[in-house]
């Protein structure tokens, strides 16, 4: 099982590096990495469809859509010479835009879907909340790749680095977990939830997180974060969000009464559970980086 993580983790880490370094040769419009946000989002749909299956389940066909609608929204006010005509210039409106027309969506088909009492309410609800689980969390993750007040020479590199913290922190925060745990753990930190899980290995993950983000953030021309303690900062928030997503997503498998997502990710489990902690870190991340 460790040397299957250990590889199928480091295959991992290449492929979206690789993406991401090939999106910023690409400039101001990112295709390839939000084309590969909207891909694991999908994957991650299907999976959590399956985790939600029985009566009350959301509507495949609408949370397929509204994920797409969502992730795609955060595309058009970044388009600059590219759009027709007047077009407002903040991503938001587009990205809230998209997921308000979803929730007025869900409660259309569910008034023209409704049968069985105590079922269309809950139908609606799920539909709702998987689209921002999956779709309106990873926007922030996506809007990213924009820096704002960054000049043009420093635009791809400023990007690449945001993702790059945003990403890779709090996964270092699941490996230092991991590691730190497998050695030292002896507390039970979310014993229902997540048995495996310590406080020792919690400890382990947020400084593996600090480390990251310390060394990340100074690997460009010029660092993002306002000297170390910042650094620090994000590290710990960032790797803390990270560790909440991962618990968050175990609360979903246990309520479903599943151990993983999928087997789709030798090693890890499904999509979802490689996932589940980036989706929880990007609003903490963005707040750092572009607020």
């Amino acid at each position: 099982m460790l040397r299957t993580r250990l590889w199928v983790g480091a295959s991992l880490v290449g492929f979206t590096a690789a993406v991401v370094l090939g999106d910023a040769w690409l400039g101001r419009y990112p295709f390839l990495f939000l084309l590969l946000v909207l891909a694991l989002a999908w994957a991650a749909c299907l999976e959590l469809l399956r985790l939600l299956a029985g009566p009350g389940q959301p509507w495949p066909w609408l949370c397929y859509m509204g994920v797409a609608l969502v992730v795609l929204a955060n595309l058009p006010a970044h388009l600059g010479g590219w759009r027709l005509g007047p077009c407002d210039a903040d991503p938001w409106h587009w990205v809230l835009g998209a997921f308000t027309g979803v929730v007025l969506a869900t409660f259309l088909v569910g008034m023209a879907t409704y049968g069985e009492p105590g079922v269309s309410t809950r139908r609606i609800a799920l539909t709702t909340w998987a689209v921002a689980y999956l779709g309106l969390l990873p926007s922030f993750l996506a809007q990213l790749r924009w820096p704002v007040g960054v000049g043009e020479e420093r635009f791809s590199e400023a990007g690449t680095l945001s993702l790059a913290l945003a990403v890779f922190v709090p996964k270092c925060a699941d490996i230092g977990a991991y590691f730190a745990g497998r050695l030292l753990g002896r507390h039970a930190m979310a014993p229902v939830l997540s048995p495996k899980k310590t406080w020792e290995g919690a400890a382990g993950g947020l400084a593996a997180s600090v480390a990251a983000a310390i060394g990340l953030d100074r690997i460009g021309s010029a660092p993002l974060l306002p000297g170390l303690w910042a650094e620090a900062g994000f590290g710990v928030t960032v790797g803390l969000a990270g560790m909440l997503g991962d618990l968050a997503e175990s609360l979903i498998k246990r309520d479903g009464g599943q151990k993983d997502a999928s087997q789709v990710v030798p090693g890890f489990g499904g999509v979802l559970d490689v996932v589940d902690s980036i989706v929880f870190a990007a609003p903490v991340a963005y707040c750092w980086l572009r607020l």
